[in-house]
């Protein structure tokens, strides 16, 4: 028998939401997109129409009272998401939020009484998690096949210019909630953290170089694991040679991967150490020579746990690890010290705000509310 259809919406049709909606489309007919919510009510039906989407609603209540939902994708400025994911556990309708998932760490608290309230997960994109040759490698260190994880560095080298700022909810910690740490290199020290394990000190410095922002556009933390582990994270938007790029060293070998905006299995690199050659093979036999990773991926990923009745990834808890990371890559650098896993908490300003108040080049002491 079929697989049943599962029945989402999306909230928000602007350049994101194109992702979502072209993987959702390679899904059919197990997906079907029941409606689209935007404020723009001309975007919103150009975007319907290029999808095949019959029914366009201009705000989230009205796609909830009228649709019967299986998922609902939030694709909207990082601002929004946190409201969002609550009006949809209210009505029943788990989430999978674009990253961030929100704008801070005491929103995302907020996001796990409201799920706890309702039994309703929310879930976030964080697609490099579920690429074929990602997975395999987890599998293998979890499996202890490639020894103890030693040393890992996690560049996210990127080049915007200026005018990428004219948006006006990007460069700011009230609307985008951070730079590149935040909005751009959290997709590959994701990954790193689903390889390596749990972060458990950060020491970090921010920059702002060179762009019109309010935010940092260049960020650089060294990280301790809860497995002894070390590794330097580099997130840039002022890098004309744009790369992304992960290497893991394990006792038994070095694991690579080098790509822009996805990778495939042919952009990973695996080199044994001398007397375990044979891991070559074991590296090998694993791969496949599928597609970029993505969103199909973890949307794939997400509804097979659904019809096997399994609790589908990223949760609230993997997210706020990520996202913990950020605030204390801030916290680190904007006050000068080291910053323990599960220090920022309570009223600490850090989790109220990624700024924490105490952005140095901020022309005025920010007012966080």
């Amino acid at each position: 028998m079929p697989s049943p259809t599962f029945r989402v919406g999306i909230i928000g049709t602007g350049g994101i939401a194109h992702a979502h909606a072209e993987a959702l489309q390679s899904l059919a007919p197990r997906v079907e997109i029941a409606g689209v919510v935007d404020l723009d009510r001309d975007r919103a039906l150009e975007f319907a129409e290029r999808f095949g989407v019959d029914r366009v609603y201009p705000e989230a209540a009205a796609l909830f009272a009228s649709e019967r939902l299986d998922l609902v994708h939030i694709c909207t400025p990082p601002q929004t998401h946190t409201p969002l994911a609550v009006q949809a556990m209210r009505a029943g309708v788990p989430s999978l939020v674009e990253k961030p998932t929100a704008l801070n760490l005491g929103e995302v608290d907020e996001l796990a009484v409201v799920q706890a309230e309702t039994g309703v997960p929310v879930l976030t994109v964080f697609q490099h998690r579920f690429g074929a040759a990602a997975r395999h490698l987890k599998a293998l260190a979890r499996a202890g096949e490639l020894g103890r994880p030693l040393v890992a560095t996690c560049e996210t080298l990127w080049y915007r210019p200026d005018e990428y700022f004219d948006v006006p909810w990007r460069g700011r910690w009230d609307v985008e909630g951070g730079g590149p740490t935040m909005g751009h290199g959290i997709h590959q020290f994701d990954l790193l953290f689903d390889i390596f394990g749990r972060w458990s000190r950060v020491s970090a410095f921010a920059a702002r170089q060179l762009r019109p922002t309010d935010t940092e556009d260049v960020s650089m933390a060294l990280v301790c694991f809860e497995n002894d582990a070390l590794a330097t994270v580099v997130n840039s938007l002022v890098s004309p040679h744009e790369t992304s790029r992960l290497r893991f060293d394990f006792e038994y070998a070095s694991v690579e991967v080098q790509h822009l905006y996805g990778y495939t299995s042919e952009d990973w690199t695996f080199t044994p150490a001398p007397g375990h050659e044979h891991l070559a093979s074991r590296w090998a036999e694993g791969l496949d020579s599928g597609s970029k990773s993505g969103h199909l991926d973890q949307l794939r990923a997400i509804f097979d746990a659904l019809d096997a009745g399994q609790a589908p990834g990223v949760d609230l808890t993997e997210a706020r690890h990520t996202l913990e990371f950020a605030a204390a890559t801030y916290a680190s650098a904007f006050r000068g010290t080291t910053i323990d896993a599960g220090e920022l908490a309570g009223e600490d300003p850090f989790v109220r705000s990624m700024s924490g108040g105490a952005v140095p080049w901020a022309p005025v002491k920010e007012v966080l509310v």
